[in-house]
C-alpha cells in the first residue's frame, strides 16, 4: 500500500477531532442538533486551518444515514464515500481553475436537479474569490434562494475580495491561525501514535515555522522524519529549516547586557558563518526583548513557546525596565533601516554597537570596554601617555586640530619619518591654552594649533600660564622645524559676535517637569533644585502651566510631603506632576497629569509606592489614575517659585541706581537672560 502524508492520514473526521476553531465549532454543533440549517455558509482563514475539513464534516453531518446530527456515524456508506471524496451529491469546485462565467453557469444548471443519494447536495467552491465579477453576479440569484435540497458552502484566503452581495448572503466564519502551543500539542499527540521519537525543541520549531498552519505543520513534520531518518531531532530540524539556534541570541544579549563589545564581535562572527538572515536575527532579538518586558510586567504571563523560559526570567531579572524598552525601541528603527545599510551584516552590527553605544550612562553596568577610535594616525595613538593631563579643546574640535597640523607641516622625504611625529608631539613650541567654554573632556591627542574656527566661537580667552617644556632629552634634531604658530588672541570684534550669538542651540533642553531631591537629606529646598538646573546648562523647556486652583488640604500636604520622599528620576518626576485626592486609611489616591503619562508605568508607581512606605515606615496602597490636577503640583509650585525670584532678581537689577544712570547716559540695555537670584549663583560657586 502506497505510504499516505501526515496531513491527509490525520484529517479529521469530525468535529470533536478537529484542533482548535472552538467558535466556529460551538455555532456549527448548535445549529445543527436544533436544525437551524443556513443554505450558505462561508469559511475564510489562512491556508492550512480547516476550512475545507469543516466543509467535508458538515457535508457528513447533512448526509449521514443515521440523521441530520453533529456527530455523524463515520462507518455508513456516505460517511465513507465523503471520505474517500467519491460522494456524488458532494460538489468541490475550484474556483481559481473555473473562474469564467460559463462555468459558473454550468454549476448553476444542474442546482435544480435533486440530489441522487443523499439528503442535501452540497457545493463546495474552493477559494472563491477567484471567481470573476460575472460569475459572482450569475450566482447571486441562486446564492440568495436556492432549492430546499441545495447548500452552498464557499472557502477563501481572501475574503476582502468577496463583493459585499455575496457576503450578505452567507454565515461568515473566520478560522484562527493555530497557535503553536497547539500545534506542538497535536504534533506530539500524532507522533507518538505513529511510535516516532522526537524532541519536545524539535517541535516548537515545527510549530513556529507552521506559521499557524496546521497543514504545513504536517507536511513539516514529514520532511523532519525523512531528513532525521524515522526521528524528529531538534538539531535535524533546525538544520533542516535553516532555521536561528536560540542559544546565540542569548548570547548576544549577554555580550550586550556586560557591554563587552568584544564579545559582542565574536558572537557575530560565529552567527554569520551559518549564513543567517540578519533582518530574521534582529527580529529574534526583538522577540526576547517583548518576552524579557512581559516577564518584567507579569512573570507568570511568560510562555514557554521557545522553550526558554528560565532565560527570559533571568534576564527580566538583571535588566532594568527602562533599557529593555531603549534596546527594544532602537532594534525596531534599526530593522527598518537595514536594507539601506551597504552590508546587511554590517548594518546589524551597526545596531548592536548602536545599543552598546548609547545605552544609559548612570547604570552600574555601563560599557566596561569603550570602543577604539577607527581612522587615527599611528602617531596620535602612540602620544598618548606623552600628553596626558594637558588640556585640550572640546572632543568636538579634536579632529580637526589633531589633523590639520600634521598635514600641513609633513617633512619632505629626506627626513627620517620614525623619529619626527615624536618631536612634534614631544615638544610643542607653543602652550597648549585651556579654553574655559569648553566642557572637561578625556585628554584628546592632538598637535598644538587650535583652528581659527574655534576662536570664533568664544566669548573670552583668559591668560592663562604656558604650560611646562619638556626636558631636552625628548627633543630630536629635527624638531626645530615642525615648531607651530602661536595662538592668535581673539579681537574685541570676534568676542562680541560670540557673545551676541545663539546660546549653544545643539545641546537639548532641560525638562522643567524633572525633579530631583537631594538623596543626602532629608530637607529639599527649590533653592538648590533652581540652582543646580541653572549651573551651566542649555536652557529651559517652557514651565508648565500654573493650577487652577492652589493647593489646599491634601494636596497642600503633599506638596510638604513629596520633598521628604527618597525618589529621584523618572520617579521623581511623576511624584513632582501629582497631587493627593483621597487618603482611606492606608489608601492613597493620586492624580496625575495625563501629559506625562508617557514616563508612567506600573514600575514607576511601584517605586514611589516603595518611597511612601519607607517614609511612613507601614505599607500603604498608592493608586495613581491619569487625571489632571486641579490643584497644584509639587512641580507647579517649583515653576512659580523660580518665576517668583526670577522676576525679584530681574526688579533689584533695573532698580539699582547705577544701572538706571548706564542705561540714561550711556543707551546701555540689561539683558534680561543673563540675570540670575543669588542663591543661585552662590550655588553655583560653591
Amino acid at each position: 500500500m502506497s505510504y499516505q502524508v501526515l496531513a491527509r492520514k490525520w484529517r479529521p473526521r469530525s468535529f470533536r477531532e478537529m484542533v482548535g476553531q472552538t467558535h466556529v465549532l460551538k455555532a456549527l454543533i448548535n445549529a445543527l442538533d436544533s436544525q437551524r440549517l443556513h443554505h450558505a455558509y462561508l469559511f475564510t482563514g489562512t491556508r492550512g486551518v480547516g476550512k475545507t475539513t469543516i466543509a467535508r464534516i458538515i457535508a457528513k453531518c447533512l448526509n449521514c444515514e443515521t440523521g441530520i446530527t453533529s456527530t455523524p456515524c463515520g462507518t455508513c456508506s456516505v460517511c465513507r464515500e465523503i471520505d474517500e471524496g467519491r460522494f456524488v451529491d458532494l460538489i468541490e469546485i475550484d474556483a481559481a481553475s473555473r473562474t469564467k462565467v460559463e462555468d459558473t453557469r454550468e454549476l448553476l444548471d444542474n442546482v435544480q436537479y435533486a440530489p441522487s443519494r443523499g439528503r442535501f447536495k452540497v457545493y463546495l467552491i474552493d477559494e472563491v474569490h477567484m471567481l470573476s465579477s460575472h460569475s459572482f453576479n450569475a450566482l447571486l440569484k441562486t446564492l440568495e434562494e436556492p432549492p430546499p435540497y441545495v447548500k452552498f458552502i464557499l472557502a477563501t484566503t481572501d475574503p476582502q475580495k468577496l463583493p459585499a452581495t455575496i457576503l450578505s448572503r452567507c454565515l461568515q466564519f473566520s478560522l484562527k491561525n493555530m497557535t503553536p502551543e497547539r500545534v506542538v500539542e497535536h504534533l506530539s499527540h500524532v507522533l507518538s501514535v505513529e511510535n516516532v521519537p522526537f524532541e519536545d525543541d524539535a517541535l516548537w520549531l515545527l510549530g513556529r515555522a507552521a506559521d499557524g498552519s496546521m497543514r504545513d505543520a504536517m507536511s513539516l513534520t514529514d520532511q523532519a522524519i525523512a531528513f532525521g531518518e524515522g526521528k524528529v531531532l531538534a538539531a535535524d530540524v533546525r538544520a533542516m529549516l535553516g532555521t536561528l539556534d536560540h542559544g546565540q541570541v542569548f548570547d548576544l544579549l549577554h555580550a550586550l547586557i556586560e557591554g563587552d563589545a568584544r564579545a559582542l564581535l565574536e558572537a557575530v562572527r560565529h552567527l554569520a558563518e551559518q549564513g543567517p538572515d540578519w533582518n530574521g536575527v534582529l527580529s529574534e532579538i526583538l522577540n526576547v526583548f517583548h518576552r524579557v518586558a512581559i516577564a518584567q510586567a507579569l512573570p507568570e504571563g511568560v510562555d514557554n513557546g521557545h522553550g526558554d523560559r528560565d532565560r527570559v526570567l533571568a534576564l527580566a531579572r538583571v535588566l532594568p525596565a527602562e533599557d529593555v524598552q531603549f534596546y527594544y525601541q532602537m532594534g525596531l528603527i534599526g530593522r527598518r533601516d537595514l536594507p539601506l545599510a551597504p552590508d546587511p551584516r554590517g548594518g546589524f552590527e551597526m545596531v548592536l554597537l548602536r545599543m552598546l553605544a548609547f545605552r544609559p550612562a548612570d547604570t552600574t553596568d555601563s560599557p566596561s570596554q569603550p570602543l577604539k577610535p577607527v581612522g587615527i594616525s599611528q602617531a596620535t595613538v602612540d602620544s598618548a601617555p606623552i600628553v596626558a593631563g594637558v588640556p585640550s579643546v572640546a572632543p568636538v574640535m579634536a579632529a580637526p586640530a589633531a589633523v590639520a597640523p600634521v598635514e600641513a607641516v609633513k617633512p619632505e622625504p629626506v627626513v627620517e619619518p620614525a623619529p619626527v611625529p615624536v618631536a612634534v608631539l614631544k615638544a610643542p613650541a607653543a602652550p597648549v591654552v585651556d579654553l574655559p567654554w569648553n566642557e572637561p573632556a578625556a585628554p584628546v591627542i592632538e598637535a598644538p594649533i587650535v583652528p581659527q574656527a574655534v576662536l570664533d566661537t568664544v566669548g573670552e580667552q583668559p591668560d592663562l600660564p604656558p604650560m611646562p617644556m619638556p626636558t631636552p632629552d625628548s627633543v630630536v634634531p629635527e624638531a626645530p622645524q615642525w615648531e607651530a604658530a602661536p595662538i592668535p588672541e581673539p579681537t574685541p570684534e570676534q568676542v562680541d559676535s560670540a557673545l551676541s550669538g545663539p546660546d549653544r542651540d545643539d545641546e537639548p533642553p532641560l525638562d522643567e517637569d524633572y525633579i530631583e531631591p537631594d538623596m543626602d537629606s532629608a530637607a529639599y529646598s527649590y533653592l538648590d533644585e533652581l540652582a543646580s538646573e541653572h549651573a551651566g546648562e542649555p536652557a529651559p523647556e517652557p514651565e508648565p502651566l500654573p493650577a487652577a486652583e492652589p493647593a489646599t488640604g491634601l494636596a497642600l500636604e503633599w506638596l510638604n510631603l513629596f520633598p521628604k520622599l527618597p525618589v529621584s528620576g523618572m520617579t521623581a518626576s511623576i511624584g513632582a506632576n501629582c497631587t493627593l485626592m483621597a487618603v482611606d486609611g492606608d489608601d492613597w489616591l493620586l492624580h496625575l497629569d495625563p501629559a506625562h503619562s508617557a514616563l508612567f508605568n506600573a514600575t514607576q508607581q511601584r517605586r514611589l509606592n516603595d518611597a511612601l512606605n519607607q517614609y511612613h515606615q507601614r505599607t500603604l496602597k498608592v493608586t495613581i489614575e491619569l487625571v489632571k490636577p486641579q490643584q497644584e503640583t509639587p512641580a507647579q509650585a517649583a515653576s512659580r517659585f523660580r518665576a517668583e525670584r526670577q522676576h525679584l532678581a530681574e526688579e533689584s537689577i533695573y532698580a539699582d541706581p547705577l544701572v538706571q544712570q548706564m542705561i540714561e547716559q550711556f543707551g546701555a540695555a540689561v539683558r534680561d537672560d543673563t540675570i540670575q537670584p543669588v542663591d543661585v549663583i552662590e550655588a553655583k560657586a560653591s
